[in-house]
């Protein structure tokens, strides 16, 4: 039975991180698979146009919504003793499960394109990949300088469709650094050697 004004929390920097794996190793995959492909516009130009694809899209990735982040991350508030901490592998597989089919039509059109520009579809799948790792990282060092992890709530982001930034989000809240089992900037934590 849970208790009186007890919440689910999601860790912020996870919930960024998890599509970056997939979008990022879809995209190469699909990078790879539309390379052998001649394609309208040939190899040469699909590479060169995937490249500059590539790093915008990791731009746009990894700088999109910063402003709303340090906002919420600015007026977090404390968990509190009955909230709930998500486990990453959790939260890590509710996201995925919730996105699988947009990640797989979205490798299939990358895979599609590939006739009309090779490889380009791909590495631009993949560069949103890279710009998510990087905004976890920021996010990450966001938390070791402010020495406070960040965490949503798990019904905030259901209804905003797996976005820690939406629009249904309308706080964070924070715990000291050694809270739940994944370091900041959502990476699995290192275990500890005994001394």
């Amino acid at each position: 039975m849970a208790r009186a004004g007890q919440v689910g929390l999601a860790r912020v920097a996870v919930v960024v991180r998890a599509g970056a794996a997939p979008l990022w190793w879809l995209g190469v995959v699909a990078a790879g698979v539309g390379v052998l492909v001649p394609g309208l516009t040939g190899r040469r130009i699909g590479v060169l146009a995937g490249a500059a694809l590539f790093v915008v899209a990791t731009a746009v990735g990894a700088w999109a919504r910063r402003g709303r982040y340090t906002a919420l991350a600015a007026s977090a508030a404390r968990a509190g003793r009955h909230d709930v901490l998500q486990d990453r592998a959790v939260t890590l597989r509710n996201w995925r499960r919730g996105h699988r089919w947009w990640l797989l039509l979205a490798f299939l059109a990358a895979l599609g394109s590939a006739f009309a520009v090779p490889a380009a579809g791909g590495l631009l799948m993949a560069g949103c990949g890279a710009g998510l790792w990087l905004k976890s990282a920021w996010i990450g060092r966001r938390e070791q300088s402010g020495e406070a992890l960040l965490w949503v709530r798990v019904d905030w982001l259901a209804h905003s469709g797996g976005r820690p930034a939406g629009e249904t989000v309308r706080a964070y809240r924070g715990t000291g650094l050694a809270a739940g089992d994944a370091a900041p900037g959502g990476a699995r934590r290192k275990a500890r050697t005994p001394a």
